[in-house]
């Protein structure tokens, strides 16, 4: 894995690549996920594809422990 960008809080878009490095998941895996509509994605033109951090780090789901 790369280095976690740092995304300045006057552009909270990351492209899907810095995105993807950022939770450890493929290119791939994410565009499944736009596709699927459990991410949020926005164009910016006719290729330029970008994922909101808060969205991003709102997808994360905590796994539940077998302990009560």
């Amino acid at each position: 894995m790369g280095q976690i960008p740092t995304v300045p809080v006057e552009n909270p878009y990351l492209s899907l690549a810095d995105a993807a490095d950022h939770v450890g998941q493929s290119v791939k895996t994410l565009r499944r996920r736009i596709a699927a509509g459990t991410l949020p994605a926005y164009r910016f033109g006719p290729r330029c594809i970008r994922v909101r951090l808060s969205d991003l780090e709102a997808s994360a789901r905590p796994i539940p422990s077998s302990r009560s």
